[in-house]
């Protein structure tokens, strides 16, 4: 009888066809509360996941316990686009697996309600998860991770055991330079093993520039008692000069803060159109092999690690309206599977792309196409 006065009230509303009906609502209200809560269990198995790599500093180093906690709550946003693809799967899988096994999806469809309408609220909120995960992947992320990292040598830097910071490089798209800094010493604004390239018309690089030692004043690189070499074009030195401080302006007048920043030189924290342009100047300058290719499945799985939301939604519906009625159980047992399975495909197909086997985008995007397709006909099945 409740099933029939929804149905009523969606077919015949009194005030105009309402953009969510309360069948609508009601569907989504059932995945609300399973949906906070996988979402909410995953983040902290991270967390805690963290909280041991990071408690030797606590116990053994002395760490100060509000610096570590900080570096972890920033560490969590960079597994939302794993987080969010699971949660939605087992809050449809627990949602419709009630509605099931409460013959109440059988009573909508006996009412006269397509299966598909029925499935429309929650492959509609998988779209909105995904285009959400996606928009804090690409702007939010970056930034959290660079301020647990820079937390983190904070931590180190405190309790007297200086980190192996990884070396990076950064490019100056105005003046085409290359820098490159091997270590940044405890004190945040020396510089160890500093190099700059500078390439010419006709050659690679037509000017080399090393430092042992460098440091940044205002919005210029010094570096002490440098050694510059420059190339003809057919690679012959042309000069050489030694033991002179030089100063070079800053890519784009950055501050040293942003200079020795690790975003824009870690591809985990680049948003999409900076690691396009990284791997386009790779390419342009013609590199290859792993390291190009890291940056590129990198790129690709910026949008296809958060279109796993939808995925799992859609491949979700029908299971759980096929199983639902054997328990909630199963339905937990099958996210589980399901979501093992999906992502070991994803990190195989990932293999394949950093070695340069497949084609990153193709490596990236086939577990979801794959999966996708597969959820497809199941629902196209089960609507039949």
């Amino acid at each position: 009888m409740a099933t029939r006065s929804l149905h009523a009230v969606q077919v015949r509303p009194p005030t105009g066809r309402p953009i969510f009906t309360i069948l609508d609502r009601y569907l989504l209200a059932e995945c609300i509360g399973p949906f906070a809560f996988a979402l909410g269990a995953f983040l902290l198995f991270e967390f805690i996941n963290f909280f041991f790599l990071a408690a030797d500093y606590i116990i053994n180093a002395h760490a100060p316990f509000g610096l570590v906690l900080r570096f972890l709550v920033f560490r969590v946003p960079l597994v939302i686009p794993m987080a969010a693809p699971f949660a939605c799967l087992f809050a449809t899988m627990m949602a419709f697996g009630r509605l099931a096994a409460d013959n109440e999806i059988t009573a909508l469809r006996t009412s006269g309600v397509s299966f598909m309408r029925i499935s429309a609220p929650l492959l509609l909120s998988g779209i909105v998860i995904f285009i959400s995960t996606y928009l804090i992947n690409e702007h939010i992320t970056p930034v959290t991770v660079d301020l647990s990292t820079r937390s983190f040598y904070q931590i180190v830097y405190r309790t007297a055991t200086l980190p192996v910071e990884p070396q990076f490089f950064r490019k100056d798209p105005d003046s085409g330079r290359t820098f490159y800094v091997d270590r940044v010493e405890p004190d945040g604004k020396t510089m160890d093993g500093v190099m700059i390239f500078e390439p010419g018309k006709s050659n690679f690089f037509q000017k080399v520039t090393t430092a042992q030692k460098a440091y940044i004043d205002n919005e210029q690189l010094v570096l002490r008692n440098a050694r510059q070499v420059a190339f003809r074009p057919d690679g012959t030195v042309a000069y050489t000069v030694t033991g002179k401080d030089i100063t070079v302006p800053l890519p784009l007048q950055e501050t040293a803060s942003k200079f020795l920043s690790t975003t824009n030189t870690d591809p985990y924290t680049m948003s999409s159109k900076q690691l396009g342009a990284q791997v386009n100047a790779m390419k342009a300058q013609g590199l290859g092999g792993p390291s190009v290719g890291i940056l590129e499945i990198t790129l690709a799985q910026k949008l296809a690690y958060p279109f796993g939301s939808f995925i799992a939604v859609l491949i979700a519906i029908p299971l759980a309206a096929r199983f639902g009625k054997k328990g909630r159980t199963l339905g937990v047992t099958l996210s589980i599977v399901v979501l093992f399975v999906y992502q070991l495909f994803m990190a195989a197909m990932a293999a394949l792309g950093r070695n340069g086997e497949v084609n990153a985008f193709l490596a990236a995007w086939t577990p979801n196409v794959v999966t996708g397709l597969a959820g497809g006909l199941l629902l196209y099945l089960e609507d039949r």
